[in-house]
């Protein structure tokens, strides 16, 4: 028989999400996919029937979000999976402007979806699979601004820092249970995705990086999104995933 790896991959309806969705299904992964929409592209990408769930969810409600997907492992038999992966990808960027002129409600809502959902999954997933037997793998969609500041970016910038952050605390404490999950916060470089369009589409007088933005455009120096997932996925595959729980595909 051959083995099935199940995989739940958070903002899979576009961009690098969609990439990595449309990739696991071609490798045969069962995917649950959550976003706030459906995908009719990541359908297209599935081969059989039952082989993607997609969920539309906002995960700006992480409460709700974390219970369905301790619901839907609890439902499984461990036995039937080789492995089970949890990809916290998703992700937004509020008005680019400087903090004091961003609504507290966009603020929210940056940090829900940046780093409370993508830390009420894991919990929930590493709880839920604990007794599982196969491999356990939480890769967590960082970013180089978590680890660098920039001007306008503080709600982005603090949601991926801790994301670095809580990453390595649960790789810490799932480092001291038997068959421990493997977690790893990895940055996927720069994408040419609708994220770049929105910081270059922002207004110079709040944005003052913006040219380098619209240089790396320019200079035909951004990742696809196909690229960028076969990249962050052959680092899920590595066979020293999660020996180190802060990582950057270009360090490879």
């Amino acid at each position: 028989m051959t083995p099935k790896h199940l995989t739940i991959l958070t903002g899979g309806s576009r961009g690098m999400g969609l990439a990595i969705g449309q990739q696991l299904l071609g490798e045969g992964h069962t995917l649950i996919s959550i976003a706030r929409k459906t995908s009719d592209a990541l359908a297209e990408s599935s081969t059989s029937d039952g082989q993607l769930q997609q969920w539309e969810q906002d995960l700006a409600n992480p409460e709700e979000a974390a219970q369905r997907l301790t619901t839907l492992l609890s439902s499984l038999n461990a036995d039937d999976w080789a492995s089970v992966t949890l990809i916290n990808n998703a992700g937004v960027i509020p008005r680019i402007a400087p903090l004091g002129h961003i609504a507290a409600a966009d603020l929210q809502n940056a940090m829900r979806v940046g780093l409370e959902a993508p830390m009420a999954l894991t919990g929930a997933f590493l709880v839920a699979t604990e007794r599982w037997g196969g491999p356990r793998k939480v890769l967590n969609i960082s970013s180089g601004l978590g680890r660098r500041p920039m001007a306008s970016q503080a709600a982005y910038c603090t949601a991926k820092a801790g994301m670095d952050m809580f990453t390595r605390c649960a790789a810490l404490e799932e480092a001291l249970r038997p068959n421990g999950a493997k977690l790893c916060s990895l940055a996927p470089g720069v994408i040419d995705t609708d994220m770049q369009v929105q910081l270059r589409g922002a207004n110079p007088e709040d944005f003052p990086d913006i040219g380098n933005f619209e240089a790396l455009k320019a200079g035909s120096k951004l990742t696809s999104p196909a690229d960028a997932a076969a990249r962050v996925l052959a680092y899920l595959n590595r066979a020293d995933f999660g020996e180190n729980p802060v990582a950057d595909v270009r360090d490879i």
